[in-house]
């Protein structure tokens, strides 16, 4: 038999082959922070990088496991405060690091689950660094569509908060700062 008859009769003996999936819905970001790589990534690992841009509040152990408790309102009740109980899944020293993170309190349905970031870091030159960010989990409808746009929203301000930062000092908390709001 014909090698191209051989290869013919394989591919008619497996059927038609099945439609490609789509690529999994995530959000994606990135930005190149104005910052040597060490300090890009302290500001991600340490309570105090957490709060010195992201939020007021924050428990930071950066270990598989650990405490990735980022508070937006930290005077609110428990479970209410923002990314209450997240956790880090995985840490890559100076290169990646992710965690689970849920739904703003407004979306209760979508925040009774767990979705994923992934941030990648890169050194652009000595005193930049490019950081990737991959938010990845969703459901599909109601208020997943919802805390997916919110988040499409939310991640590119946090990433300039994060540029800004390292731009013109850390957040003054006390001071008023505009992140979005779940519709």
């Amino acid at each position: 038999m014909k090698k191209t008859a051989l290869i013919a009769a394989l591919l008619a003996a497996l059927g038609p082959a099945a439609p490609a999936g789509a690529a999994e819905r995530a959000v994606e970001k990135e930005v190149v922070v104005p910052a040597a790589l060490p300090a890009v990534w302290e500001a991600w690992t340490t309570s105090r990088g957490i709060t010195s841009f992201m939020a007021p509040h924050a428990v930071v152990e950066p270990r598989v496991g650990g405490a990735f408790h980022i508070h937006f309102a930290p005077d609110a009740p428990p479970g209410q405060r923002g990314a209450d109980d997240m956790r880090f899944m995985a840490l890559q020293p100076m290169k990646m690091l992710s965690f689970d993170w849920n739904a703003p309190p407004s979306l209760p349905q979508a925040r009774a689950q767990r979705t994923f970031v992934i941030l990648r870091f890169e050194p652009v030159t000595p005193t930049s660094t490019r950081v990737r960010l991959h938010h990845t989990g969703w459901g599909d409808g109601g208020e997943w569509d919802e805390a997916y746009r919110y988040f499409d929203r939310a991640w590119g301000a946090v990433l300039g908060k994060l540029v800004q930062r390292f731009e013109q000092g850390p957040v003054d908390w006390g001071r008023p700062v505009k992140l979005p709001v779940a519709q």
